[in-house]
């Protein structure tokens, strides 16, 4: 770490994340008026950002800009600028980014947290478990280029837990599934050895995030509420993704509750979320094959034995159709772009050819 990054590197940026990767980026970035930051919370025109001398309150508005995907999200790391009066100067990189798409036809898309590790996916005992909201929820988390975790949230409220997570397993394949009561305190510390660096809670609201939050953080530290008893959906309580340092080491995102979800172009994801019909498509007879009537198809086979649940593999098809429908729009919006600068580059150029030709 070089002298400038460890003149910065205080217990309070340890505490939310710093590290020598993070140091080695901020180096050539920093100066006398210049410190780095680690974004806490985000509000409109401004956010919580914690840097070496503390947290404090920040301007965003030098970084706002018409690409939400480039906006100030919690989790980033950003150059501070101090004097007169603290603003955000710069965003580095993102090593990572859980990104939402909105299940409406706009798909517009949206950064949930950056710079995470782990992503905690919340599936509450107290209702049925719903496997395709679990599967969406792990193509979003592998996408980040984190690794997903889930946790069964809840486990004093349901009956047979057992049967309950064997079933949230079948969705969730190849990903550790760790049951947990906030109010019991079981598998907490299970949970806890599956985190590493920053670690972000996502689910939908009901579904014990917060609560959760406040048992890994050992504080009441934020907002919980009751779900409807009439159909066990939940309020949201947490209006905004924050940050907190995590009293063993480590940092955790809470996030509010997600009602709906699309998918963005998450194709390589898929094959994480169904490595059961990834292996199984890799024998079959044709590279393209769609599992549906080709001959040699090894999914439509699995099926038929019973060995693949025809609704898995329902599930499969139609998060596919949506990935794939998603990169079309994403190349035809960034051909529009491409379009759309070369007209504004040529009307440039016009107007000053006229301006020229004129004051000849």
């Amino acid at each position: 770490m070089s002298s400038s990054s460890r003149e910065f590197a205080s217990a309070h940026l340890i505490d939310h994340g710093w590290n020598d990767r993070v140091a080695h980026m901020f180096a050539p970035l920093t100066g006398a008026s210049r410190v780095p930051g680690r974004v806490v919370c985000v509000y409109r025109g401004h956010c919580d950002v914690a840097t070496p001398a503390g947290t404090v309150r920040a301007s965003t508005r030098p970084l706002t800009g018409a690409d939400p995907m480039s906006a100030v999200c919690t989790g980033d790391w950003a150059v501070v600028e101090t004097p007169p009066s603290p603003r955000l100067v710069a965003l580095l990189p993102r090593s990572s980014a859980l990104v939402r798409s909105t299940a409406d036809r706009t798909s517009r898309q949206q950064v949930l947290a950056a710079n995470v590790d782990t992503v905690v996916i919340t599936v509450s005992a107290a209702t049925p478990a719903r496997r395709a909201r679990i599967e969406r929820l792990l193509a979003v988390a592998w996408d980040s280029g984190a690794t997903p975790v889930v946790a069964v949230t809840k486990a004093d409220l349901c009956e047979d837990v057992l049967a309950f997570s064997a079933d949230v397993s079948a969705a969730a394949v190849g990903v550790d599934v760790v049951v947990t009561s906030a109010t019991t305190t079981e598998g907490l510390d299970a949970l806890t050895s599956t985190l590493d660096g920053t670690a972000v809670l996502i689910g939908p609201s009901g579904a014990g995030k917060s609560t959760l939050a406040n048992a890994l953080l050992g504080e009441d530290a934020l907002a919980t509420g009751p779900v409807r008893s009439a159909d066990g959906k939940g309020r949201h309580t947490t209006v905004h993704r924050e940050l907190r340092p995590m009293p063993g080491g480590g940092v955790l995102i809470d996030t509010p509750g997600l009602r709906a979800l699309g998918v963005a172009d998450v194709g390589a994801a898929l094959e994480n979320v169904f490595r059961d019909i990834d292996q199984l498509a890799r024998q079959c007879g044709f590279r393209d094959c769609t599992h549906r009537t080709e001959p040699g198809c090894a999914v439509g086979d699995a099926v038929a034995a019973g060995r693949l649940a025809a609704d898995r593999l329902e599930r499969y098809c139609k998060m596919k159709r949506e990935s794939d429908w998603e990169a079309s729009r994403s190349d035809l919006r960034a051909s529009k772009e491409r379009k759309r600068r070369d007209k504004a580059i040529a009307r440039d150029q016009r107007a000053m050819y006229r301006f020229r030709d004129r004051h000849r």
